[in-house]
């Protein structure tokens, strides 16, 4: 230490810098403060957030809560800690309606999965055509295409149900899944479409060079680099698909092909006599899934997010 402080004094050049570097430190240091604020102001923050993440919560708690209540004191009962557990709600609720509930289940699952294979495969053509090859009216179509984001769904919704009526899909799932085999959804066609825009050309060249044609390259080359986009697209499907109450409400007239959110209305009464219990009960049955499909492919979708300036 001592040959430290004599060499520092015999040397100027080094204290000076020493001393602008400690400067420098403290001046990170002053600015990392700045941002992240003091002990108490971070401590307040989190107290807001958390405050704010317990009021966005509350109506899903409440559900939760309600879940296990006699339907008497569903609304009586404004405690998220229920007085009285009424387990049965789940069983009565899975076998009250004309069908089990895992019917409602399958049925939702496979209007779901169906869609969320048309829009991936129909979409992701789409935006390959759009976004990587070069035909006549190609921005014309685009911007038709982004044109149909402005029409309100319930504009159209007569005209597609005189079509569908005279094909004879009504009662049918055609109506709820043929459409996503056409890219009609302009949504995820755009945000595809940003996503290959921003993969490199180079790609496609070297692909061209090796002998692939516009299918292989879009099978073997772009296709795996748009997982992000691609996962992001089927979560959003999945989420609308199994939460499409008035399209199955429109075209389903047999109680055999419900979806789990036309069962959940068959527990309400329109006499007043609804069961409460049971149907918050298959509600958090039927969210279940959906939470589980947002978890798997969370990771993904940030990345999606991310990546196609979805923000």
């Amino acid at each position: 230490m001592t040959d430290t402080t004599t060499l520092i004094e015999k040397k100027p050049g080094i204290a000076r810098g020493l001393r602008a570097a400690t400067s420098r430190f403290r001046g990170v240091e002053a600015y990392q403060e700045e941002l992240t604020g003091t002990a108490r102001t971070r401590f307040l923050r989190h107290v807001v957030l958390v405050g704010v993440g317990l009021v966005m919560l509350y109506p899903l708690l409440w559900m939760v809560s309600a879940s296990f209540k006699p339907s008497a004191k569903v609304f009586s009962d404004s405690s998220l800690i229920p007085s009285q557990l009424e387990l049965g709600n789940y069983s009565a609720g899975w076998s009250a309606l004309e069908h089990p509930f895992e019917l409602y289940l399958v049925n939702s699952l496979i209007l779901a999965v169906l869609n969320i294979v048309g829009n991936l495969v129909s979409c992701s053509m789409a935006a390959y055509a759009f976004s990587r090859l070069r035909f006549r009216g190609r921005k014309a179509f685009f911007a038709a295409m982004l044109g149909t984001m402005l029409l309100p769904a319930h504009v159209v919704l007569i005209p597609q149900y005189v079509i569908f009526s005279k094909l004879g899909w009504v009662n049918t799932y055609l109506p709820l899944t043929v459409p996503a085999f056409l890219a009609t959804n302009a949504f995820f066609v755009f945000l595809l479409v940003q996503f290959m825009r921003a993969l490199p050309m180079e790609l496609q060249d070297a692909a061209k060079i090796d002998g692939c044609g516009p299918y292989r390259t879009y099978l073997q080359v772009i296709m795996p680099l748009t997982i992000p986009a691609m996962a992001t697209v089927a979560i959003f499907t999945f989420i609308a698909s199994w939460n499409d109450f008035f399209g199955p409400l429109l075209y389903l007239t047999d109680s055999e092909l419900f979806t789990v959110p036309l069962a959940l209305r068959q527990f309400m009464s329109a006499e007043g006599a609804s069961d409460w219990g049971p149907m918050f009960a298959m509600s958090v049955v039927s969210l279940l899934p959906v939470v589980a499909f947002f978890f798997i492919g969370q990771r993904y979708l940030l990345n999606g997010i991310a990546t196609t300036g979805m923000k």
